[in-house]
């Protein structure tokens, strides 16, 4: 976590380059934004002018954002300094460092802190990226001020497992308060792991609010779950647990490594978008900035590098917009029974339940 009246020291990567810097460096901007340019981002800088720009600012937990933010800078000329954390450390530090904020667009996922984070008026309003059109999926996503921008859609909840140990796993997340499934079921702890927290807000939803999930947490507690203190994908390789209960891409990406590993996606399966926001309080020169980013990110060359920069992780996600298409080994979306909490209910209530589950069943 960055101190509130600190910068934050930027890990930038520029054209291959990685390495601290506090210095500020003057990209070359080619006259007007992708947006305004209103057709592909793919452009290249032939209408290059002479004013200078500051950098972009990119915080992000993606991991296809290196590739992104690389491909984005030989597109437009715009210096793109890359920040990549997980996603619980990244979100941290916008809090952290919200009276004197450093940054011009955060990219994680999830949409419930997003949505919190524009209750305390810290995002941009008002904006949508303009080079590429959102599915039906995708404009579930978007919220009525239009105050964060959804980039792609992924799963929390589903069920992990060794088809070669388990050769049924639950179906329904009753079952994991069976004796068959006790001291064998476990997840990360949504306090340090931003992706987990939805998977609570999905459940708490569906069994009726917080009093009910928590009762329902509690009774897993007894049945010996098991909480993480690294990765729970992992410790389902080392044997730790038979069913772990993650994003759906943990699973996805190491079925390269093991063809045992399987997906299951209990209903409901919470609907857990990668989601950019752009600092509201950024000059107008960064803002500016932020939206090329946005547009470049929903063009077909963005989108081309979301689908291909992460191919055994963040890659392995259902597109929302119109035109692209999933990696091969990812399901189709109508197959999935999608759980869409409402971020600005359960976003501030993100901390209070985090707080709880640290305390009583971590």
């Amino acid at each position: 976590m960055t101190n509130k009246n600190q910068a934050p020291k930027f890990a930038s990567k520029i054209i291959g380059q990685t390495r601290l810097r506090r210095s500020i460096t003057v990209a070359m901007f080619f006259g007007t934004t992708l947006a305004a340019c209103g057709s592909s981002a793919s452009a290249t800088t032939s209408g290059t002018s002479t004013a200078a720009k500051t950098p972009l600012y990119l915080l992000s937990s993606e991991g296809y954002d290196s590739a992104e933010c690389s491909a984005f800078q030989k597109a437009t000329g715009i210096v793109c300094k890359l920040s990549d954390n997980s996603t619980g450390p990244t979100l941290a530090e916008i809090q952290a460092t919200k009276n004197n904020p450093h940054w011009g667009v955060a990219w994680t996922d999830g949409n419930a802190p997003y949505a919190a984070l524009d209750l305390q008026g810290m995002l941009l309003k008002n904006f949508e990226p303009t080079t590429g059109t959102l599915t039906s999926l995708g404009q579930k996503l978007v919220p009525p001020d239009k105050s964060y921008i959804p980039t792609g859609l992924t799963t929390a909840g589903a069920f992990i497992y060794n088809s070669a140990i388990v050769k049924t796993p639950p179906q329904t997340w009753q079952d994991l308060l069976s004796p068959q499934w006790k001291g064998k079921v476990g997840m990360n702890n949504p306090a340090v792991d931003g992706p987990s927290y939805p998977i609570l807000a999905s459940l708490f939803k569906s069994l009726g609010g917080v009093s009910q999930g928590e009762a329902f947490m509690t009774k897993l507690k007894a049945n010996g779950f098991y909480v993480s203190s690294n990765s729970i994908a992992d410790d389902l390789l080392a044997g730790k647990v038979e069913i772990a209960i993650g994003q759906n891409t943990s699973g996805l990406g190491r079925a390269f490594k093991n063809p045992n590993i399987k997906v299951y996606y209990p209903n409901p399966s919470a609907a857990l978008p990668s989601t950019m926001a752009i600092d509201g309080k950024a000059s107008a020169g960064e803002i500016a900035d932020a939206k090329a980013f946005a547009n470049f990110v929903y063009s077909p060359a963005g989108q081309k590098v979301m689908l291909s920069g992460d191919p055994q992780g963040d890659s392995q996600f259902f597109p929302i917009i119109q035109g692209s298409v999933a990696r091969s080994n990812v399901p189709a979306a109508s197959s999935i029974p999608f759980s869409f909490p409402n971020p600005y209910k359960w976003g501030p209530l993100e901390a209070s339940i985090n707080t709880w589950f640290t305390t009583n069943v971590a």
